[in-house]
């Protein structure tokens, strides 16, 4: 059953590698390890990094690794360990993100990489209530984006409806009420480029209207875009 989950965001500033010695958005990056490494303290099983993507797929955490090149093309990459049948897979920077932060929690144990495409949110609930069983003591890493139309300068240009969206994911999660995220509107999210839309409707259905404390750890927009860095116990 899940007994603690923890939210990010994915924004490539994340990785190191592409913001050079001097570090950006270094609360950003500090809320994001704080949440990581109360993650594993809960002491889970096993931990389910679920992030949004094209398409809704497993990844071997085992063979795939985060690639940045597509973001630094002259970045040099230590290769992965190939698979039987061809050259190791790139994940998802979402998941390759979540990754990283698990292995500077030093966490050793069981991970599983779920990357979750543009699916309504009953299928994203249903998967949520999968993932929850996958033992004992799941935890959830969740690795998600708020709207991307914060303001004139970001991505999208601004969106003045994307202030009461991202208040609404904010208050669902500060107050536990975490079936609100599974009332989202799917294409709104699309219009406001809140990437991270399925995989909160997927922590909603591992929630599965349990009671869930939560701290929020970080809650801005920077460079327009919303992200949200919280951690929950469930149960």
């Amino acid at each position: 059953m899940l007994t603690a989950a923890a939210l990010c965001p994915a924004p490539p500033l994340l990785a190191r590698e592409l913001t050079g010695a001097d570090p950006v958005l270094p609360e950003l990056r500090q809320a994001c390890r704080e949440a990581a490494d109360a993650l594993v303290q809960a002491g889970p099983d096993i931990v389910v990094v679920a992030g949004a993507g094209e398409q809704t797929r497993f990844w071997n955490a085992a063979t795939a690794q985060l690639d940045l090149t597509p973001y630094a093309p002259a970045l040099v990459v230590r290769p992965a360990l190939p698979t039987e049948t061809g050259p190791a897979e790139a994940l998802p920077l979402a998941l390759g993100l979540g990754g990283r932060l698990l292995d500077e929690a030093g966490y050793h144990g069981p991970r599983e990489m779920r990357e979750i495409g543009d699916e309504p949110a009953p299928a994203c609930a249903a998967l949520g209530a999968l993932l929850a069983q996958t033992a004992p003591r799941v935890a959830l890493l969740v690795m998600a984006d708020g709207s991307a139309r914060r303001s004139r300068k970001a991505p999208g240009y601004l969106d003045v409806r994307s202030a009461a969206f991202d208040a609404e994911v904010s208050r669902a999660i500060r107050d536990g009420d975490l079936s609100a995220l599974l009332s989202l509107d799917a294409g709104l999210a699309r219009e406001l480029m809140a990437t991270g839309r399925p995989a909160w409707q997927v922590l909603a259905g591992a929630v599965n209207g349990a009671g869930a404390a939560s701290v929020i750890r970080y809650d801005d927009d920077p460079f327009g875009v919303a992200y949200l860095v919280a951690s929950l116990t469930v149960g």
